[in-house]
């Protein structure tokens, strides 16, 4: 049987709701929690914990770069199998059983004793948080939105930047005050306090399933709305593999992961060589968010209008550009403005990455393609910090190793230029 004959269009199932709002912008308020909540798991949190590890357990960087990725590579290769889970029993679901296993997750880091549990704690916390609590709003908002999906993936994208500038901060005066378990033990308290009880009471996973249209639109009956899902054109991921912009996307997805990862890992190293505090470093990160916001809601504008290849190209232009910024940054104002060009950069970078796939592909099959999406994106993060941890072990310093990865987002202007959108009719069984 084909894959596109297992699910027929999915229709009403649930009472209607009634708000003096579109319902869909209470999903986005949702979704940039989810956004935000994945903190425990991203790079900017964990990279404040990394000199702690070294300290306590007398660990080479080289060596918690390692167990860092390989963790973080595991995870990334079971992603896709969360994206199938989303299609299977919707995103209301696996956003309480994600988020519950996250808190799981926390508690566990904070009893790290051995680079076995190290391992295990980076590879759950990876695969919950960045990779799970960031897929599910970018599975679940496409759903909701259409001609204004790009300024509706910008506002929930709003959370991701709340909390790259929130937890460095937080997690240096929580650490400050109660050291690095006790840290992630609040850490974990947070989410089952307040985002798991949310989730489970307001998420719903398509307007149609509460009697409502994407955007708003008029309510249709059931064998309308049977027709209108039946028309719109979504593609399965055995079809998206045929075409030649799936995996050039691919490509551009795993780029600013890698790149960015790296960076941030070892941004409290890069910096101290340059003569910077780690307070600097955490600066930096919360001013890039900063910046970020006002970005994030151009960039959903500019994404309703603007052919997203173009919007990915300029990802990748700024990307060159932080680079170089970096390496040069040797006084707090050239940090300072690294922070904001990579802000400028990670705003457009984080909606246009959201919108493509929907825009390319649709959104009855969406779970599953942003799956495999994500698992790349967790990929490429696995693999930052590495080659970061060798050259620096390798050459003492982290010069070599920004000159060589400006490869990789030059080659991803290319990349974003020849991803044209797919024609349905061009692909065959």
């Amino acid at each position: 049987m084909r894959e596109n004959e297992k699910q027929g269009p999915i229709v009403a199932k649930s009472t209607a709701i009634h708000t003096p709002f579109y319902y869909g912008w209470l999903i986005v308020m949702i979704a940039g929690l989810s956004h935000f909540f994945s903190g425990p798991g991203q790079t900017y949190s964990n990279a404040i914990f990394i000199d702690y590890y070294i300290e306590e357990f007398g660990w080479s960087r080289s060596a918690i770069s390692g167990i860092y990725s390989s963790a973080t590579l595991l995870a990334g290769f079971m992603l896709f199998m969360v994206g199938r889970l989303i299609d299977k029993f919707g995103a209301r679901k696996m956003s309480v059983v994600i988020s519950i296993f996250l808190v799981a997750a926390c508690m566990f880091n904070s009893f790290v004793i051995n680079w076995a549990m190290l391992f295990f704690g980076f590879f759950a916390i990876r695969l919950l948080g960045q990779g799970s609590m960031s897929l599910m709003p970018n599975a679940l908002v496409p759903q909701w939105f259409i001609q204004k999906r790009g300024r509706a993936l910008s506002l929930a994208a709003l959370g991701a930047m709340v909390g790259s500038a929130a937890f460095p901060l937080i997690n240096v005066w929580l650490i400050e005050l109660y050291g690095w378990r006790t840290t992630w033990q609040i850490l974990g308290a947070s989410i089952l306090i307040i985002f798991t009880p949310l989730a489970f009471l307001f998420i719903r996973n398509r307007p149609e399933d509460i009697g409502l249209r994407p955007d708003n639109g008029p309510v249709l009956s059931k064998k309308e709305q049977q027709n209108q899902l039946s028309a719109d054109v979504s593609w399965t991921v055995k079809e998206a593999k045929k075409t030649r912009s799936f995996w050039l996307l691919l490509y551009c997805v795993a780029v600013p992961a890698l790149v960015n990862t790296g960076m941030t890992f070892h941004l409290v190293s890069i910096f101290s060589l340059q003569s910077l505090t780690p307070e600097t470093a955490a600066a930096v990160l919360s001013l890039m968010a900063i910046i970020g916001f006002p970005v994030t809601f151009l960039a959903g504008y500019l994404l309703d209008k603007i052919s997203v290849q173009w919007m990915l190209a300029a990802v990748f232009a700024g990307e060159l550009v932080s680079i170089f910024l970096l390496k040069e940054a040797t006084v707090f104002s050239a940090a300072i403005l690294f922070a904001a060009v990579w802000g400028f950069m990670l705003g457009i970078e984080r909606v246009t990455l959201s919108v493509v796939w929907p825009n390319y592909f649709g959104r009855q099959y969406l779970g599953s393609i942003t799956g495999i999406s994500m698992a790349v994106m967790v990929v490429g993060s696995a693999l930052g910090p590495l080659p970061f941890g060798l050259f620096f072990d390798r050459f003492g310093s982290y010069n070599e190793v920004l000159w060589v990865i400006m490869i990789f987002p030059l080659l991803g202007i290319i990349a974003a230029l020849m991803a044209s959108p797919p024609e349905k009719a061009a692909v065959r069984e």
